[in-house]
């Protein structure tokens, strides 16, 4: 190795501590905007309206707004670097949780799925936030670096719900807003102070690094050939099945997971509890699933991922509303599964392709991961009312099967075609 190739790898070491340091304590603020937006959104929509259907249609908004600004966030990134992609983001989240509130105040259900759509741009700003640190990652830690980052979302993400629906509601109040503001009060802020730390400490940008921003690029392709082109390779398939199963499970269970207590007549604070235990699952155990990832492997990871959210979708479905103990592992350990399908499907995305289509097919993967998303989430009110909360459940754990399924699959499959390899 010669100096200059040393300095180089050490410039280059640096700027991926800086930007794990500073994209962790952005993620902190913004997922306790997110958990605290989506903790009141069905509530506040059924508060409105009197339906289960439109207030899980309410919630289910936020994968809407996701799913819009995962492709055109993911071009911003390619054309001007991870810091302009994330600031943009944060700050449509922003804007939409005060849009939220002002439909608390107005009592205007319109105005609260259009509040939830922005909240679901800076959902997907979050969820873009884990390339930035996989970007500089050499290929045996990069399931780490994502680990690290997601890990991050915990303190925030966890604390939202609870600080949602407790302190920040009696804030509302105490300051004369309906109780049901205080979530996007909370929402607004914390969006803003994320964006903040961004767009100060984000520098330089990772893909300034790699010498990808400013570099003369071909035309973006459409979402469909995006799509196609991960459809191409079957480790990449892999990788989009297990976030899409994962996001699918998650979004479902978790919608009308507030709305099955309720029925149950359980406190806020209750639903608060259990939403906030979801997310430490989600979440907490982030750094042990990257090890895992790069210790074991992604087909192994994924196979345990599936199986996790089975348990977990089974466990909550075969709890009573009017009991929480199974709702509180349930929806834990179908956070773990969605961790495992996130971070074990994220690194091996992005090992399947090279530098400069990445962004965008990572852009790509998260508009099917979050369509996936809305698809479940704004489905499970109406099904939560045509089948009841346990066929939800039982029909989610089914769809994790499936994903057990593929990744064994594909296991044996490169196990079998190893021994031709190797000859």
């Amino acid at each position: 190795m010669t100096a200059e190739t040393s300095a180089q790898t050490h410039d280059r070491a640096r700027v991926q501590r800086r930007t794990i340091a500073t994209t962790m304590v952005s993620v902190i603020p913004t997922t306790m905007a997110m958990g605290a937006s989506f903790a009141g959104s069905a509530v506040l929509a059924e508060e409105i309206t009197g339906s289960e259907t439109l207030a899980t249609l309410a919630a289910g908004s936020m994968s809407l707004g996701s799913m819009a600004a995962a492709v055109p966030l993911s071009r911003r990134m390619a054309r001007l670097g991870r810091r302009q992609g994330l600031v943009v983001g944060w700050a449509l989240g922003a804007a939409g949780s005060i849009a939220a509130l002002l439909a608390a105040v107005l009592n205007l259900y319109l105005l609260v799925v259009l509040g939830i759509i922005g909240v679901g741009v800076g959902q997907a700003t979050n969820l873009a936030a884990r390339y930035a640190v996989a970007d500089l990652a050499p290929d045996d830690r990069r399931a780490r670096a994502i680990g690290m980052l997601v890990w991050a979302s915990t303190f925030g993400a966890a604390a939202g719900p609870t600080i949602a629906l407790g302190p920040s509601a009696d804030f509302a109040q105490f300051i004369g807003l309906p109780e049901l503001a205080g979530p996007y009060l909370l929402g607004s802020a914390t969006f803003l102070a994320g964006l903040a730390i961004t767009q100060t400490w984000l520098r330089p940008d990772p893909l300034e690094v790699l010498g990808t921003v400013g570099a003369e690029a071909p035309r973006p392709a459409s979402p469909a050939a995006v799509i196609r082109r991960i459809a191409a390779i079957p480790a990449a398939r892999l990788a989009l099945l297990a976030m899409l199963v994962g996001q699918m499970v998650m979004v479902a269970v978790m919608t009308a997971t507030p709305l099955h207590m309720t029925s149950g007549d359980q406190d806020y604070a209750v639903i608060g509890q259990v939403i906030s235990l979801h997310i430490i699952g989600m979440y907490a155990f982030s750094p042990i699933v990257g090890w895992l990832v790069d210790r074991l492997g992604t087909h192994t990871v994924i196979t345990l991922g599936g199986l996790i959210l089975f348990l977990g979708a089974e466990l909550a479905g075969h709890t009573d509303p009017e009991h929480s103990a199974g709702l509180f592992s349930g929806l834990t350990l179908i956070g773990i599964g969605w961790s495992c399908g996130l971070i074990a499907g994220s690194a091996l995305l992005t090992n399947s392709f090279p530098v400069r289509q990445r962004v965008e097919v990572q852009g790509g993967a998260d508009f099917v991961m979050i369509t996936g998303g809305a698809v479940g989430g704004m489905s499970s009110g109406a099904l939560v009312e045509l089948l009841g909360f346990q066929s939800l459940s039982h029909y989610s754990g089914i769809a994790a099967l499936v994903l057990v399924a593929a990744a064994a699959g594909a296991w044996i499959t490169a196990r079998l075609a190893r021994p031709r390899q190797l000859a």
